[in-house]
Protein backbone atom coordinates (compact mmCIF):
# COMPACT_ATOMS: atom_id res chain seq x y z
CA UNK A 1 0.00 0.00 0.00
CA UNK A 2 1.32 3.42 -1.05
CA UNK A 3 -0.04 6.95 -1.28
CA UNK A 4 0.11 6.74 -5.08
CA UNK A 5 -3.34 6.59 -6.70
CA UNK A 6 -4.54 3.35 -8.22
CA UNK A 7 -6.80 3.51 -11.27
CA UNK A 8 -8.70 0.59 -12.80
CA UNK A 9 -11.03 0.62 -15.80
CA UNK A 10 -13.55 -2.20 -15.99
CA UNK A 11 -11.55 -4.08 -13.36
CA UNK A 12 -8.20 -3.89 -15.20
CA UNK A 13 -5.21 -1.59 -14.64
CA UNK A 14 -5.63 1.68 -16.52
CA UNK A 15 -3.36 2.24 -19.50
CA UNK A 16 -2.62 5.32 -21.59
CA UNK A 17 -4.93 3.94 -24.27
CA UNK A 18 -7.81 3.12 -21.92
CA UNK A 19 -7.49 6.43 -20.05
CA UNK A 20 -7.53 8.60 -23.15
CA UNK A 21 -11.32 8.46 -23.79
CA UNK A 22 -11.96 9.33 -20.13
CA UNK A 23 -10.35 12.73 -20.79
CA UNK A 24 -12.86 13.66 -23.49
CA UNK A 25 -14.91 15.68 -21.01
CA UNK A 26 -18.25 13.85 -21.25
CA UNK A 27 -19.14 11.61 -18.35
CA UNK A 28 -20.23 11.51 -14.74
CA UNK A 29 -18.90 10.32 -11.42
CA UNK A 30 -19.41 9.97 -7.71
CA UNK A 31 -16.85 10.41 -4.93
CA UNK A 32 -16.92 8.69 -1.57
CA UNK A 33 -14.94 8.11 1.58
CA UNK A 34 -14.42 4.44 2.48
CA UNK A 35 -13.67 3.35 6.03
CA UNK A 36 -13.25 -0.32 6.90
CA UNK A 37 -14.66 -1.27 3.50
CA UNK A 38 -17.87 0.68 4.18
CA UNK A 39 -19.43 3.89 2.86
CA UNK A 40 -22.06 6.24 4.24
CA UNK A 41 -25.03 6.53 1.87
CA UNK A 42 -23.83 3.84 -0.55
CA UNK A 43 -27.33 3.47 -1.97
CA UNK A 44 -27.40 7.18 -2.79
CA UNK A 45 -24.10 6.87 -4.65
CA UNK A 46 -25.42 3.94 -6.68
CA UNK A 47 -28.67 5.77 -7.46
CA UNK A 48 -26.65 8.76 -8.64
CA UNK A 49 -24.56 6.66 -11.01
CA UNK A 50 -27.57 4.80 -12.37
CA UNK A 51 -29.66 7.92 -12.93
CA UNK A 52 -26.85 9.94 -14.51
CA UNK A 53 -26.00 7.02 -16.77
CA UNK A 54 -29.56 6.87 -18.05
CA UNK A 55 -29.59 10.60 -18.72
CA UNK A 56 -26.17 10.85 -20.37
CA UNK A 57 -25.83 7.48 -22.10
CA UNK A 58 -29.33 6.02 -22.26
CA UNK A 59 -28.44 3.15 -19.92
CA UNK A 60 -27.97 2.91 -16.18
CA UNK A 61 -25.19 1.33 -14.16
CA UNK A 62 -25.82 -1.89 -12.29
CA UNK A 63 -25.18 -1.35 -8.59
CA UNK A 64 -23.74 -4.81 -8.01
CA UNK A 65 -21.27 -4.27 -10.84
CA UNK A 66 -20.18 -0.94 -9.39
CA UNK A 67 -19.70 -2.48 -5.95
CA UNK A 68 -17.66 -5.30 -7.44
CA UNK A 69 -15.43 -2.81 -9.28
CA UNK A 70 -14.87 -0.81 -6.08
CA UNK A 71 -14.07 -3.92 -4.02
CA UNK A 72 -11.61 -5.12 -6.65
CA UNK A 73 -9.81 -1.76 -6.79
CA UNK A 74 -9.61 -1.52 -3.00
CA UNK A 75 -8.20 -5.05 -2.78
CA UNK A 76 -5.65 -4.31 -5.49
CA UNK A 77 -4.61 -1.14 -3.67
CA UNK A 78 -4.47 -3.02 -0.36
CA UNK A 79 -6.78 -0.49 1.31
CA UNK A 80 -9.89 -0.66 3.44
CA UNK A 81 -9.76 3.10 4.15
CA UNK A 82 -9.62 5.29 1.06
CA UNK A 83 -10.95 8.11 -1.08
CA UNK A 84 -12.74 6.44 -3.97
CA UNK A 85 -14.02 8.00 -7.15
CA UNK A 86 -16.15 6.10 -9.66
CA UNK A 87 -16.31 7.58 -13.18
CA UNK A 88 -18.52 6.43 -16.03
CA UNK A 89 -17.67 7.22 -19.66
CA UNK A 90 -17.91 5.74 -23.15
CA UNK A 91 -14.61 4.58 -24.67
CA UNK A 92 -16.37 4.76 -28.06
CA UNK A 93 -18.81 7.63 -28.37
CA UNK A 94 -22.29 6.82 -29.59
CA UNK A 95 -25.75 5.58 -28.61
CA UNK A 96 -25.69 2.06 -27.20
CA UNK A 97 -21.91 1.90 -26.93
CA UNK A 98 -20.27 0.31 -23.89
CA UNK A 99 -20.08 2.46 -20.75
CA UNK A 100 -16.81 1.92 -18.89
CA UNK A 101 -16.46 2.10 -15.12
CA UNK A 102 -13.26 3.70 -13.86
CA UNK A 103 -12.40 3.44 -10.17
CA UNK A 104 -9.70 5.61 -8.61
CA UNK A 105 -8.37 4.81 -5.15
CA UNK A 106 -6.41 7.35 -3.13
CA UNK A 107 -5.58 7.83 0.57
CA UNK A 108 -8.53 8.78 2.79
CA UNK A 109 -9.40 12.46 3.15
CA UNK A 110 -11.24 14.56 5.73
CA UNK A 111 -13.11 17.83 5.87
CA UNK A 112 -10.78 20.62 7.08
CA UNK A 113 -11.02 21.11 10.82
CA UNK A 114 -12.82 24.07 12.33
CA UNK A 115 -15.37 26.60 11.06
CA UNK A 116 -14.86 27.62 7.45
CA UNK A 117 -14.57 31.05 5.86
CA UNK A 118 -16.60 31.18 2.65
CA UNK A 119 -16.58 33.67 -0.22
CA UNK A 120 -19.35 34.03 -2.78
CA UNK A 121 -18.61 33.97 -6.51
CA UNK A 122 -20.87 34.71 -9.51
CA UNK A 123 -21.17 31.21 -10.92
CA UNK A 124 -23.59 28.29 -11.17
CA UNK A 125 -22.71 24.87 -12.52
CA UNK A 126 -24.23 23.88 -15.88
CA UNK A 127 -26.59 20.91 -15.59
CA UNK A 128 -26.16 21.31 -11.84
CA UNK A 129 -28.25 18.27 -10.87
CA UNK A 130 -25.57 15.97 -12.34
CA UNK A 131 -22.16 15.25 -10.86
CA UNK A 132 -20.52 15.54 -14.25
CA UNK A 133 -16.87 15.83 -15.20
CA UNK A 134 -17.03 19.43 -16.44
CA UNK A 135 -15.59 20.99 -13.30
CA UNK A 136 -13.40 23.81 -14.68
CA UNK A 137 -15.60 26.61 -13.35
CA UNK A 138 -15.69 25.16 -9.84
CA UNK A 139 -11.94 24.59 -9.84
CA UNK A 140 -11.26 28.09 -11.16
CA UNK A 141 -13.31 29.82 -8.47
CA UNK A 142 -12.15 27.41 -5.78
CA UNK A 143 -8.54 28.30 -6.50
CA UNK A 144 -9.31 32.01 -6.65
CA UNK A 145 -10.91 32.12 -3.22
CA UNK A 146 -8.33 29.76 -1.71
CA UNK A 147 -5.61 32.19 -2.78
CA UNK A 148 -7.46 34.83 -0.73
CA UNK A 149 -7.51 32.62 2.35
CA UNK A 150 -11.03 31.21 2.07
CA UNK A 151 -11.95 27.57 2.55
CA UNK A 152 -14.74 27.32 -0.02
CA UNK A 153 -16.33 29.21 -2.90
CA UNK A 154 -20.07 29.76 -2.60
CA UNK A 155 -21.76 29.59 -6.00
CA UNK A 156 -24.30 32.38 -6.38
CA UNK A 157 -26.73 33.15 -9.19
CA UNK A 158 -28.60 36.28 -10.27
CA UNK A 159 -29.89 38.44 -7.46
CA UNK A 160 -27.43 36.94 -5.00
CA UNK A 161 -29.29 33.62 -4.88
CA UNK A 162 -27.15 31.01 -3.09
CA UNK A 163 -26.97 27.58 -4.73
CA UNK A 164 -24.12 25.43 -3.39
CA UNK A 165 -20.43 25.41 -2.67
CA UNK A 166 -17.84 24.62 -5.33
CA UNK A 167 -17.47 21.12 -3.86
CA UNK A 168 -20.12 21.15 -1.13
CA UNK A 169 -23.77 21.63 -0.35
CA UNK A 170 -24.70 24.31 2.18
CA UNK A 171 -27.46 24.29 4.76
CA UNK A 172 -28.72 27.11 6.97
CA UNK A 173 -30.21 27.01 10.46
CA UNK A 174 -33.37 28.81 11.45
CA UNK A 175 -35.09 28.23 14.78
CA UNK A 176 -35.21 24.48 15.29
CA UNK A 177 -34.86 23.53 11.61
CA UNK A 178 -32.66 23.41 8.51
CA UNK A 179 -33.14 25.37 5.29
CA UNK A 180 -31.65 24.03 2.06
CA UNK A 181 -31.27 26.61 -0.74
CA UNK A 182 -33.80 26.27 -3.55
CA UNK A 183 -31.52 26.84 -6.53
CA UNK A 184 -29.78 24.77 -9.22
CA UNK A 185 -27.49 22.43 -7.31
CA UNK A 186 -26.30 18.87 -6.92
CA UNK A 187 -28.34 16.80 -4.49
CA UNK A 188 -25.20 15.55 -2.76
CA UNK A 189 -24.95 12.17 -1.07
CA UNK A 190 -23.99 13.65 2.30
CA UNK A 191 -26.87 16.09 1.95
CA UNK A 192 -29.17 13.12 1.34
CA UNK A 193 -27.75 11.27 4.34
CA UNK A 194 -28.38 14.33 6.49
CA UNK A 195 -31.90 14.75 5.13
CA UNK A 196 -32.64 11.16 6.09
CA UNK A 197 -31.14 11.48 9.56
CA UNK A 198 -32.82 14.84 10.23
CA UNK A 199 -36.18 13.42 9.24
CA UNK A 200 -35.69 10.39 11.49
CA UNK A 201 -34.79 12.73 14.37
CA UNK A 202 -37.90 14.85 13.79
CA UNK A 203 -35.93 17.98 12.89
CA UNK A 204 -37.85 20.20 10.43
CA UNK A 205 -36.40 20.86 6.99
CA UNK A 206 -37.44 23.15 4.17
CA UNK A 207 -36.17 24.16 0.75
CA UNK A 208 -36.54 27.80 -0.22
CA UNK A 209 -34.58 30.60 -1.91
CA UNK A 210 -31.69 31.92 0.17
CA UNK A 211 -29.93 35.11 -0.88
CA UNK A 212 -26.73 36.67 0.35
CA UNK A 213 -28.77 39.45 1.93
CA UNK A 214 -30.59 36.81 4.00
CA UNK A 215 -27.43 35.45 5.65
CA UNK A 216 -27.63 37.67 8.79
CA UNK A 217 -31.11 36.31 9.53
CA UNK A 218 -29.89 32.73 9.97
CA UNK A 219 -28.59 31.20 13.18
CA UNK A 220 -25.85 29.16 11.57
CA UNK A 221 -24.73 27.37 8.42
CA UNK A 222 -22.76 24.28 7.50
CA UNK A 223 -21.02 22.72 4.51
CA UNK A 224 -21.41 19.07 3.55
CA UNK A 225 -19.69 16.73 1.11
CA UNK A 226 -18.32 13.20 1.07
CA UNK A 227 -15.47 14.25 3.37
CA UNK A 228 -17.87 15.28 6.13
CA UNK A 229 -19.52 18.43 7.42
CA UNK A 230 -18.15 21.70 8.76
CA UNK A 231 -19.70 24.81 10.30
CA UNK A 232 -19.45 28.11 8.44
CA UNK A 233 -17.83 30.99 10.32
CA UNK A 234 -18.17 33.79 7.75
CA UNK A 235 -19.69 34.43 4.33
CA UNK A 236 -18.16 37.39 2.50
CA UNK A 237 -16.90 38.63 5.85
CA UNK A 238 -20.34 38.45 7.47
CA UNK A 239 -20.12 36.55 10.76
CA UNK A 240 -22.24 33.40 10.89
CA UNK A 241 -22.98 32.05 14.42
CA UNK A 242 -21.36 28.71 15.21
CA UNK A 243 -22.71 28.06 18.70
CA UNK A 244 -26.22 26.85 17.96
CA UNK A 245 -27.22 23.61 19.68
CA UNK A 246 -28.78 22.45 16.41
CA UNK A 247 -25.42 22.76 14.66
CA UNK A 248 -23.88 20.41 17.21
CA UNK A 249 -26.87 18.08 16.85
CA UNK A 250 -26.39 17.93 13.08
CA UNK A 251 -22.78 16.92 13.65
CA UNK A 252 -23.90 14.16 16.01
CA UNK A 253 -26.47 12.88 13.53
CA UNK A 254 -23.90 12.75 10.77
CA UNK A 255 -21.35 10.94 12.92
CA UNK A 256 -23.95 8.37 13.97
CA UNK A 257 -25.23 7.75 10.42
CA UNK A 258 -24.76 4.10 9.43
CA UNK A 259 -22.00 2.84 7.17
CA UNK A 260 -22.94 0.46 4.33
CA UNK A 261 -20.85 -2.53 3.30
CA UNK A 262 -19.56 -2.21 -0.24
Amino acid sequence: MTDSPLIEIDGAPATVESLSPALAGYGHFTAMQVRGGKVRGLGFHLERLDGAGRELFGSGLDGDLVRDRIRHALATAGRTDASVRVNAFQPVDGPGEHVAVMVSVRPPAHMPAGPQRVKSVPYQRPVAHLKHVGGFGQAYWGRRVAAQGYGEALLVGPGGQIAEGATTNIGFLTGDGVVWPDAPQLHGTTMRVLERELEAAGIPQSCRPVRLTDVPSYEGAFLANSRGIAPVATIDGMTVPTGAKLLARIGELYESAPWDEI
